[in-house]
């Protein structure tokens, strides 16, 4: 296997929605990362609005689309995001995030809050809203 197959390998999709997306404070954490495609999210998340970032929560019975980005990107990256997203502090976990469309069978990465949503507005389908 060449060198730019076990890269291939070594690479996962991950779902954005709010920091780190194009135009967003984060983004520069995915330079090298490729974009695949803008993407929604099956109607099972609600997403809330926490000021300078949103929160993704799942919510499989009163759920909606969740517009975002795809990226592929690389075990290291997972590893800086996972850092910048505060997964070790209980902020976010990094889970699979089911999408529509072309990349629903797939296994897409994306980050779920954690923390209560309470008294936070909820944002419907984009962030900001």
């Amino acid at each position: 296997m060449g060198s730019s197959e076990s890269t291939k390998l070594r690479e996962e999709l991950l779902f954005v929605y709010g920091s780190l997306k194009r135009g967003f404070n984060l983004h520069h954490l995915l330079a090298g990362a490729e974009f695949v495609q803008d993407a929604l999210t099956l109607p099972r998340y609600r997403l809330f609005d926490c000021g300078e970032y949103p929160a993704l929560v799942p919510s499989p019975d009163h759920g909606y689309s969740i517009a975002g980005e795809v990226y592929r990107v690389t075990l290291e990256q997972l590893r800086i995001l996972d850092e910048a997203e505060g997964v070790e502090e209980g902020l976010y976990t990094r889970s699979q995030v089911q999408l529509l469309g072309r990349l629903s069978e797939r296994y897409v990465h994306g980050y779920e809050y954690l923390k209560s949503i309470h008294g936070l507005k909820e944002c419907r389908g984009r962030w900001p809203s």
